[in-house]
């Protein structure tokens, strides 16, 4: 049995966690949940939420992988001894392979558009030529099995060759150029005639919009941009070392997720105003409405295709952590087993997956619950699976563990806590929990 593997860096780790956090749900989900929900008041909740409800559960997280150095099944076998705990770490595995199963999905949509993009045969189409091939793309079983297929492959590749050589080295050169990549399409959309109501419909928040509604939506967005809830973060802490500082890790990797996510609306809102598009267009704002925005400016295909890399890299920095959380788990450690582990399981996935591709063209009939494959996976995950597993990581962590354990993994690597211990271990041991059961009983339909 080798020694148990390690990020470089702390640099490394950081970009890491930040992408496996930045992905589609910073975005893809985050631009057009703001769009439909008031703009600038649901960023101003979210922002606030992220900040005392998301961050104190990615601590948490930190603090079970940093302890025990293993596993998202083992840590928690380790930390509650002969109890059913481990039940949580498993139950992140399975609902990351959820997850992974219709992600890889929207991962194959991307590299359509990408194809598309480059081959110019994406610009010069009308906004209703737009929405007619977004249909016709997610409906075509054979273009989108194998491109969910090449999305996986792309994925396992990179999770084969471990943390140092695999997930860590690319993260390392896709944040980066993800974050130039997104100055350039900011600079441009703010350089739009009218692009200054975009920029007040984000940033400029309208009380007259708040209710539950929102402020609930705001919350669950949080869960789902930090990929909180499913150990995925367990996993990643278990490969830092004690003098890390897990605060500051945890900071960085939440202020990332933010700017990415204000990044996102600056490119999009002020350009969807500037050009008299709906910002409230929901989920096709991205595959639907943002073609046809770059399509009317100059050089549109150019940002279109910078747009497009960018959305690829960083679902791909969020498919590694999803990946790794179950290759971790299948090779404890055993490092010459991670090929075919990684292989293996990322191959289920895929298979898994096939009737999520498929939901929206030869198994569109097909319902579960009134819901297509495709959602009825979202909602499995999203809906039950992450809020479920931040309430218990919450609970493990304020409840289980001993408060002294708990102040000492937070401690190593810090100075001077004793503050933010308190009021963290405050937030953890009541806020958090009572936050994310309203969460799930909204997503439920009970609230």
């Amino acid at each position: 049995m080798k020694k148990h593997e390690q990020w470089t860096s702390k640099l490394g780790f950081i970009l890491a966690a930040a992408g496996s956090a930045i992905g589609l749900g910073a975005i893809w989900k985050f631009p057009y949940m703001a769009g439909t929900n008031g703009g600038g008041i649901f960023f101003a909740i979210f922002l606030l939420l992220t900040i005392f409800i998301g961050a104190p559960i990615l601590i948490a997280e930190f603090i079970i992988g940093r302890r025990t150095q293993k596993d998202a099944v083992t840590a928690y076998k380790v930390l509650a001894p002969g109890t059913g705990w481990h039940w949580l770490g498993i139950g992140g595995v399975a609902v990351s392979f959820i997850i992974l199963s219709f992600y890889s999905v929207v991962g194959g949509w991307i590299l359509s558009y990408l194809w598309r993009s480059f081959t110019g045969t994406l610009t010069g189409l009308s906004q209703a030529e737009y929405a007619n091939l977004f249909e016709n793309i997610i409906a075509n079983p054979t273009e989108v099995v194998v491109l969910q297929l090449i999305f996986m492959l792309m994925t396992i590749s990179v999770v084969q060759g471990g943390i140092q050589k695999g997930i860590e080295r690319a993260s390392k050169y896709m944040m980066p150029a993800l974050f130039i990549l997104f100055i350039i399409l900011v600079f441009r959309s703010l350089t739009l005639e009218g692009a200054l109501e975009g920029v007040e419909f984000l940033l400029k928040p309208d009380f007259n919009n708040i209710n539950a509604e929102t402020v609930l939506l705001a919350l669950g967005q949080s869960f789902f941009a930090l990929s909180v809830g499913i150990s995925v973060m367990v996993t990643y802490a278990s490969y830092l070392s004690k003098e890390d500082n897990l605060t500051k890790s945890a900071f960085s990797v939440v202020g990332l997720n933010i700017i990415i996510s204000l990044l996102a609306g600056l490119v999009i809102f002020p350009a969807v105003f500037a050009l008299g598009f709906e910002p409230g267009a929901g989920p096709g704002l991205v595959f639907v409405v943002l073609p046809a925005v770059f399509n009317e400016i100059a050089f549109g295909g150019i940002f279109l295709t910078i747009f497009l890399v960018l959305l690829l890299f960083a679902t791909l920095t969020s498919a590694f952590s999803i990946l790794e959380i179950g290759v971790a788990a299948l090779v404890k450690d055993k490092t010459e087993k991670r090929k075919t582990a990684a292989w293996s399981f990322g191959l289920f996935i895929f298979l898994a997956g096939v009737p999520s591709a498929l939901s929206f063209g030869v198994l569109s009939d097909v319902l579960i619950f009134n819901k297509s494959i495709f959602d009825f996976a979202d909602f499995i995950a999203s809906n039950i699976g992450l809020p479920l597993g931040a309430l218990f990581i919450s609970l493990f962590v304020g409840y289980r563990i001993p408060r002294q354990a708990v102040k000492e993994e937070l401690h190593a690597g810090t100075k001077g806590i004793g503050l933010i211990f308190d009021l963290w271990y405050l937030s953890i041991r009541y806020l958090v929990p009572v936050a994310i059961l309203f969460v799930f009983l909204h997503s439920l339909g009970i609230l």
